[in-house]
């Protein structure tokens, strides 16, 4: 199935695959549309961001900063954007982000559950509205049956206003099965990291102003 997912006055056309996995998408990207489709998705992220008067900050695994870079490409985003911090090993994340060993020891580092508590650990410690992760096999090597190479965690984390419980997080799976070199692959994770940033923060503009 092909499917145009729609980002501001972008689009980007993706082969979207359901697996058994809940959030699971194998994803290939068409090579023709990858020129024009992603190239103002930070701008997109920072305007709404500044319009939703709202802050980020990013912990990344598998981009290793990529994520913080792209969106310090936007001038201005220091109105918005917090910190970025890259906790590649399992004794960074621990120590930085406070994730717990058991979810390391049980899931490994690609995963759900510490996808999840990175993006909850460094909102909460950055005081920021979300937090966004990324943890991921970028490749050539560490695939295994259970994730293969192109395989990506992306987490959102929102904290809504005291008392209204309205404070979440989420977190997808993507597989990036196309895509030919390890530094695609980072580039890409990154970019639908923004990606599931903004149509978040879309999504709770929305909720909140009905």
């Amino acid at each position: 199935m092909c499917t145009r997912r729609s980002i501001g006055h972008q689009s980007r056309l993706l082969a979207e695959t359901d697996c058994a996995t809940p959030g699971y998408k194998s994803v290939a990207l068409q090579s023709n549309c990858m020129a024009t489709t992603d190239a103002d998705i930070e701008h997109a992220v920072g305007t709404a961001l500044r319009e939703t008067n709202t802050t980020v900050a990013v912990a990344e695994s598998a981009t290793g900063g990529l994520l913080g870079s792209l969106l310090t490409n936007v001038s201005g985003s220091s109105d918005y954007f917090d910190r970025g911090v890259i906790t590649y090993s399992y004794g960074a994340k621990r120590k930085l982000l406070g994730i717990a060993r058991e979810h390391l020891d049980s899931h490994g580092a690609v995963s759900e559950p510490v996808a999840k508590q990175m993006a909850r650990a460094v909102r909460d410690t950055a005081g920021t509205t979300w937090g966004v992760s990324t943890t991921g096999i970028a490749g050539p090597e560490g695939g295994s049956s259970e994730s293969s190479v192109g395989t990506v965690y992306i987490g959102v984390a929102y904290a809504g206003p005291w008392g209204s419980n309205r404070s979440n997080a989420t977190v997808e799976r993507y597989e990036f099965s196309e895509l030919d070199s390890r530094i695609e692959r980072k580039e890409q994770f990154a970019r639908q990291a923004l990606e599931d940033l903004y149509e978040r923060i879309e999504a709770e503009r929305e909720e909140t102003s009905d």
